[in-house]
């Protein structure tokens, strides 16, 4: 399975809905992809196998509130490494790590459980979509604030009129640009 046939395919079962959440936002919608279960496993075949070339000392996949958490453990099942979440404020238990960082509407903050990663470890941090970059930035910023290594992040959508990539400053990947 090539790049243009999934990205095609990803394309095409994506859905877009105009002024959603709030007036002049074209929200693009992952969900159909995963009620194709041909697609959306051929998706994550395509993600792994795209990792494993790049980063094949990878030690754990990270998923980004909310939709990694629907990629990031598929993932990290198939690459046979753990799945850690990084999480809103007070959404998860015992010792945690916290990075607050700006929104285009205000500020917003990030948490994941402090022993769930050791330093030093390469991981790839997932989401679904990269919009203005502001989220992907801090869970990075975070992670290396751990002392891990940050190998890649990949996403499915990347918004390239938005210019969040130019705010990433690790290896950066997307099946999609819009």
């Amino acid at each position: 399975m090539g790049c243009s046939d999934i990205t095609n395919r990803v394309r095409e079962a994506i859905k877009s809905y105009d002024n959603f959440p709030k007036e002049g936002i074209i929200f693009r919608d992952l969900l159909p992809v995963f009620r194709k279960p041909e697609l959306f496993g051929d998706l994550t075949d395509y993600l792994c196998d795209k990792i494993r070339a790049k980063v094949p000392g990878v030690k754990a996949v990270v998923g980004l509130e909310a939709r990694g958490f629907l990629l990031g453990p598929v993932i990290a099942l198939k690459l046979k490494v753990p799945f850690v979440p990084i999480r809103k404020v007070g959404k998860l238990p015992g010792s945690v790590r916290k990075v607050s960082y700006s929104l285009e509407y205000g500020m917003d903050s990030f948490e994941i459980q402090a022993e769930a990663l050791n330093c030093g470890e390469e991981v790839i941090i997932i989401d679904d979509l990269l919009a203005t970059g502001g989220t992907m930035q801090a869970a990075v910023q975070l992670l290396q604030e751990c002392g891990v290594i940050v190998a890649e992040c990949v996403v499915i959508i990347e918004l390239t009129e938005l210019n969040g990539r130019e705010k990433i400053a690790v290896p950066f990947f997307s099946v999609l640009q819009i």
